[in-house]
């Protein structure tokens, strides 16, 4: 979400001590020196230079195309307030939303460097031996649990993710843990024509093959951590679709492998449906993974939601749990 650790901006006197410009350039107009981080199918994200503050701001911003799509527009200001309103450790501080060229959407927030949990996982699949010692089994288990933390607070505070997976857990480079894109969040009391589904997928969508974890580059992510509930389009979600969705971060953590993978999006939504994981004992025997792990792992993804945990909490204490001892790298 910003710059590498080993080009992180430096507090200097001449960013802090200078009076403000005679003529003060309010809301798009003020910030400079874009950079970019990442751009998806629908919206952009940058950092750019804030000369008020004297610092550097992450930057993101509906693309042209979507600047009159109500959906669309309503999603980019839903993930922009919501983030905005959930103030937490683990949630980005966002600090302006407004619009600029012919009506484009943007807010900004804070500028995090890092990478998101997706990368480390591809990489660890690699078997890179520097990724290996610098995010060791105990570490991305302390991450889930700061992502859970934040997923909490959401579901006190009446908001449903319902698109969480390993992109969209942000890994800081001095261990702050961020949950990102809210953008399709369910928040409590919103009705369905504002509520951020995107209906019943086509038979086009339903047979697009998913791209495997260990292949570079864009893939559906979304239908890989979906909840049984979710996959049947089921408008009664609550924070048990998020923890569903936890539990497949958490065997993909611990195994590189989705639980649910199909070749196609339709195969993989039968297998959420229908189907039970491999045991992690047995799709990773090598990896030696705790029992009392795999048995949360398990709990997680039942399919039915009075199985699983009843809330983040109960997961976060099961979790914490879990002697650290055990976590060690098998």
């Amino acid at each position: 979400m910003c710059a590498s650790r080993d080009r992180l901006p430096q507090i200097v006197l001449g960013s802090t001590d200078l009076d403000l410009p005679a003529e003060l350039s309010l809301g798009f107009d003020r910030y400079s020196e874009f950079e970019p981080i990442a751009r998806g199918a629908k919206a952009e994200l940058r950092s750019c230079w804030d000369p008020m503050m004297g610092r550097r701001v992450a930057m993101k911003t509906l693309l042209q195309e979507f600047a009159r799509d109500a959906n669309e527009r309503r999603r980019f200001l839903r993930e922009a307030r919501v983030t905005a309103q959930l103030q937490h450790p683990n949630t980005v501080p966002v600090y302006e939303i407004g619009r600029y060229d012919d009506d484009c959407l943007y807010f900004t927030m804070k500028c995090i460097a890092g990478e998101d949990l997706f990368k480390v996982l591809q990489r660890l699949s690699w078997k890179d031996t520097t990724t290996e010692a610098a995010f060791p089994r105990e570490r991305l288990v302390e991450a889930v649990i700061q992502a859970c933390q934040a997923c909490a607070y959401a579901h006190a505070h009446g908001v449903v993710h319902r698109d969480l997976k390993p992109e969209n857990i942000w890994l800081g480079a001095f261990r702050e843990v961020v949950v990102l894109d809210w953008g399709v969040s369910k928040v409590w009391g919103a009705s369905s024509s504002v509520d951020g589904d995107q209906g019943p997928m086509s038979d086009a969508d339903l047979d697009q093959e998913v791209t495997p974890l260990t292949r570079v580059g864009q893939r559906p992510g979304t239908p890989l951590y979906m909840s049984p509930e979710q996959v049947l389009g089921k408008s009664s979600l609550d924070e048990r679709t998020d923890i569903f969705s936890i539990g497949v971060v958490l065997y993909e953590l611990l195994s590189f492998r989705e639980p649910f993978r199909g070749r196609t999006v339709r195969q993989t939504f039968e297998n959420i449906l229908h189907e039970d994981p491999l045991p992690l004992s047995e799709a990773v025997p090598e990896r030696c993974v705790p029992e009392s792990l795999e048995a949360i792992v398990e709990k997680s993804l039942a399919k039915e939601p009075e199985r699983r945990f009843q809330s983040m909490v109960e997961l976060i204490d099961a979790l914490d749990g879990v002697p650290r001892s055990e976590l060690a790298d098998g």
